[in-house]
């Protein structure tokens, strides 16, 4: 299925819709106002909660969790790189690996070395604006939940 992720300009938190190519809204990502890291939900269009997302604080390198309910779901670390952003994914669905091209516009999120999934970043939008395409078998939420760790961590590399 193909999605588009915007990130929504001027509002006080982090804030994203998720629609699908035809323009269907799908989910929703909201941020915790006034928290110390990055603490956001994505829903479902009717408020559900379906993953927690949470960075974890004083790491060298950024680090999240993703939760659904209670439980751990995936610890998303990234990675020492020179060139190219990469991200080592654990999750209790195998262990995925995330790989960016060097501008940070495109990325693949892979799992046993097969793609499951692509990203797009748009480049000429005021806000983020990511094009995803992902496998009609794989997770897809849990995949929209890697795309907003993604735009976090280049986000807040963009701004330090």
């Amino acid at each position: 299925m193909r999605y588009l992720v915007k990130q929504k300009l001027f509002t006080f938190r982090d804030s994203f819709y998720i629609k699908s190519e035809f323009g269907q809204d799908i989910f929703q990502v909201k941020g915790q106002m006034f928290s110390i890291g990055n603490k956001l939900y994505l829903c479902d269009m009717y408020g559900e909660e379906l993953i927690y997302i949470e960075q974890k604080l004083f790491k060298f390198l950024p680090a999240y969790e993703l939760y659904r309910g209670e439980g751990l779901t995936a610890k998303v670390q990234k990675e020492f790189s020179f060139f190219k952003p990469k991200f080592n994914i654990d999750s209790v669905m195998g262990n995925f690996t995330l790989e960016g091209d060097w501008f940070d516009y495109n990325f693949s999120i892979k799992r046993n070395g097969y793609t499951v999934a692509t990203i797009s970043k748009q480049m000429f939008s005021f806000s983020d604006t990511y094009m995803v395409d992902v496998d009609d078998n794989e997770d897809q939420p849990f995949i929209m939940a890697l795309v907003i760790v993604i735009d976090q961590v280049l986000h807040d590399n963009s701004n330090n």
